[in-house]
């Protein structure tokens, strides 16, 4: 009864040590593993000695390869095969290139100036080849970069790690086995990548087709489902090919998240709770497991050969892997900065450490001091400073674009189009499944959810965007689902379409909340004339030579109700338009004008709108007579 009080101990004490460094980190934004390495090295036997993790036995090797599974699992489902596709030649090339370099690099260092012998140097390249999600996810968090490094960055992250465990146990046989043929260890790589991606393919379909299918089942049960289902892939990889099926969780979960699972949403939700759970007791275990007298026995020589990785070898993998790409050279340093290692490698080197010694080879202790060395430098030198290197070399967006906007109406999808057309991200939101494919049907990115779930909006990528619209058809709706986001995240534009009241009109100066086109926008009425074809998609540039006559002449139709004002340009760049926003010479309108002309008469005039709607100079705009327009008193017009 001691013995298992005793372990049941040292799992509490891991599990409360953990939850209180992701509590801390969060408060004071930085990376939760650097918090996760100081508890777990103060908790353990070099420390104060209350966590003892030799006592779990083989259950802490039972842990840390089912703790893995799911954090590759998660990091496989989050990535964005969108985004990836804007730079998979660079990415291919640095989980394959890369891997090949970081190997030849870190041993030549590890044998030159921590002298290793050679097998044990290519050990120890082959354990820091990888570069973590599990630090690499929550650094992106805290600093602000441009996407395509962020998903560059991420994409390495979590395709690199099966690689680099693969790797690494090809290394570890080939010298327990004596055996140096190269063939053999480069098919033994290629078996175990091969029979886990298909593995990982086959079961990430089969989860995805049962989740779309098994409407009987609430999304509780769909979420233990895909548990069970990740774990039973890692393990059937596992029974065929050792150290396979790390890769079939990555696969599994690149292929369920592109299957648009319903209720996918819930399911990423569960799956990013236990990945934070299994990383904070992880890193707490393992690093309470870590011989501080060991890391200092490694002398300099073992300083000097994470340094090479740090600014030698790693800048050679970026630029080799770069080399043809679009990235700037920026962007490039960044990237050759940034390589904190992570979970698997500390893992591993711990496994490989008791592996060793076990067949009586030395340098198991010493392998997992300098891989812990590598995190430790890694993770402090470059995860505490990546904010401050990301603003020095100007690579965080200056403004943000995009849009997440809530309703999918007409108008609303017609505003989004318009800004996918200019490149920009567009996420809409809707609780409605039928109006949500209208949406889809447009080619849009849609959640059918609800919009005051805050996962919802943080799904969405509001965090990242330059504009929330609430734009439903219930105006006092859109007002609080516009508060809610401004609240929460603190977008830079945060616009809703809601009645003019004076009550709002007063929270509306407290808050970052703007009505959105108009004070007065009769939201029905332009859904209405979307519907029935009634409209031209116009646009106007404001010169300054007869600028207030353009003016009172674009301000009279929207008094009339018969222009809405969508977007406004301005300096080459693109808002949707904020009611209240006083106009300068040199803005170009984007306005939708109501063309009341029958259907009929329209199709027999050659000016049918079965077409999408493009824009275009309207001469009902902008040939307009002085003489009607010297009649028009700006004065009696309201500022738009």
């Amino acid at each position: 009864m001691e013995a298992s009080f005793e372990i049941t101990l040292q799992m509490v004490i891991a599990v409360v040590a953990g939850i209180s460094a992701q509590v801390l980190a969060a408060y004071l934004r930085v990376p939760s593993i650097v918090f996760l390495l100081l508890f777990g090295i103060l908790l353990g036997s070099d420390g104060i000695g209350v966590l003892h993790p030799h006592l779990l036995g083989t259950g802490l090797e039972v842990i840390v390869a089912l703790g893995t599974a799911i954090i590759l699992f998660e990091g496989g489902l989050s990535l964005e095969l969108q985004e990836l596709n804007k730079v998979s030649t660079s990415l291919q090339l640095l989980v394959t290139l890369g891997t090949l370099i970081t190997l030849l690099g870190g041993s030549m260092a590890a044998h030159w100036l921590g002298e290793f012998p050679w097998p044990i140097a290519f050990l120890f390249a082959s354990l820091v080849v990888v570069t973590g999600p599990t630090v690499i996810s929550p650094l992106l968090k805290h600093i602000n970069v441009e996407r395509q490094v962020a998903t560059l960055l991420e994409g390495e992250g979590v395709l690199i790690d099966p690689v680099g465990a693969i790797l690494a146990v090809v290394v570890l046989n080939t010298i327990l086995n004596d055996n140096a043929d190269p063939l053999i260890a480069i098919s033994s790589l290629f078996m175990r990548l091969s029979i886990g991606g298909a593995i990982g393919a086959a079961g990430g379909w089969l989860m995805a087709f049962i989740c779309k299918r098994a409407s009987f089942l609430s999304f509780e049960v769909k979420n233990l489902v895909v548990l069970a289902g990740l774990w039973g892939l890692f393990a059937l990889a596992q029974m065929i090919r050792s150290e396979s099926g790390l890769m079939a969780t990555v696969v599994a979960g690149l292929v369920f998240g592109a299957a648009s699972v319903p209720e996918e949403r819930l399911l990423r939700h569960f799956k990013g709770q236990l990945t934070i759970f299994c990383v904070s007791v992880l890193f707490i275990l393992l690093a309470a497991d870590l011989s501080i007298a060991s890391v200092f026995a490694l002398g300099w020589g073992s300083l000097f050969t994470v340094l090479a990785l740090m600014f030698v070898v790693r800048p050679i993998n970026i630029l080799l892997c770069t080399w043809n790409s679009e990235l700037n050279w920026r962007q490039k340093l960044f990237l050759s900065w940034v390589a904190p290692r992570g979970i698997v490698s500390a893992s591993v080197a711990s496994l490989f450490a008791i592996l060793l010694t076990e067949h009586g080879i030395n340098g198991g202790d010493a392998i997992k001091a300098l891989v812990f060395l590598t995190i430790i430098m890694t993770v402090f030198c470059q995860g505490l400073t990546a904010g401050w290197i990301a603003k020095w070399l100007q690579i965080s967006p200056k403004e943000s674009a995009g849009a997440v906007i809530v309703g999918c109406n007409p108008l609303s999808i017609l505003i989004a189009r318009l800004l996918q057309e200019r490149g920009e991200p567009v996420v809409m939101i809707d609780t409605d499944q039928e109006a949500s494919q209208k949406a889809q049907a447009q080619n849009l990115q849609v959640i059918t959810s609800s919009a005051l779930d805050a996962n919802v909006l943080e799904e969405a990528g509001l965090a990242a965007m330059g504009t929330f619209l609430a734009m439903t058809k219930n105006g006092e709706v859109n007002f609080v689902l516009a508060q809610r986001a401004a609240e929460e995240f603190n977008p830079p534009r945060v616009l809703a379409v809601f009645p003019r009241d004076p009550q709002a009109n007063n929270s509306t100066s407290k808050t970052k909340v703007n009505q959105a086109f108009l004070s007065d926008l009769q939201i029905k009425t332009w859904n209405q004339y979307l519907n029935d074809e009634q409209v031209k998609l116009g646009i106007s540039t404001l010169k300054e030579n007869g600028f207030s006559l353009q003016k009172v002449q674009l301000q009279a139709l929207i008094r009339t109700g018969e222009l809405v004002p969508l977007f406004l340009e301005r300096d080459e760049k693109l808002q949707i338009m904020p009611a209240g926003e006083p106009w300068q010479a040199g803005d170009r309108i984007i306005y939708l004008l109501h063309d009341p002309r029958p259907n009929l008469l329209k199709r027999l005039s050659g000016g049918s709108q079965s077409t999408r709607l493009s824009l275009e100079k309207l001469p009902e705009v902008e040939e307009v007579p002085i003489t009607k327009l010297s009649q028009l008193s700006a004065s009696d017009v309201p500022a738009p």
